[in-house]
């Protein structure tokens, strides 16, 4: 591997890094708002748990679109905002379906329904929608700019692997089209 390649890896790799620590601190932030809407719902409502994961994710949805759009990923293409939200509320629903299919194994299935296990349970369908979130949101909801095309490499007289802007004669070699 030539050292252009380990330097162009070594900037993905931070790249990715830099990314994903927005995107935790963003989902940081949705899971404090998923799991104090959660908890608020069930200690003052008689709601089943189901149904309030679904309103306390939905909250969190909502909170995590504007983080991600503003923070996370806003130097990406914002061309195609109706595009974006449809997406990101189809990953959202996927990834809702995700937590809230663990939870409600857990509490209905194996019947741990204590707050604790509820809290437990509802922990564990985050990280694993997380993973699923995380991958879905970058690759196809924020995508990514196009690169710029590097500068056009000529062959000329000031020789080879010249760009386009550096073989143009300067001043001192133009010569009038007269002589």
């Amino acid at each position: 591997m030539s050292a252009t390649q380990q330097a162009a890896l070594g900037d993905r790799a931070r790249g990715l890094a830099r990314e994903a620590v927005k995107f935790g601190a963003v989902g940081g932030l949705g899971v404090l708002v998923n799991l104090g809407v959660f908890n608020l719902i069930r200690s003052t409502t008689e709601l089943q748990v189901g149904r309030a994961n679904v309103i306390a994710i939905t909250v969190a949805i909502v909170c995590n679109y504007i983080g991600f759009r503003y923070f996370t990923y806003r130097d990406r293409d914002k061309s195609g905002r109706k595009r974006e939200m449809v997406l990101f509320v189809l990953f959202s629903l996927i990834g809702m379906i995700i937590e809230t299919g663990i939870l409600y194994a857990a509490t209905y299935g194996a019947g741990w329904d204590s707050p604790l296990q509820n809290n437990a349970f509802k922990l564990i369908g985050i990280g694993v929608a997380t993973l699923f979130r995380f991958w879905s949101y970058r690759s196809w909801v924020f995508r990514a700019l196009p690169e710029p095309a590097p500068a056009p490499v000529v062959v000329g007289p000031r020789g080879a692997g010249a760009t386009a802007a550096s073989a143009a004669p300067s001043a001192d070699e133009r010569v009038p089209a007269n002589r």
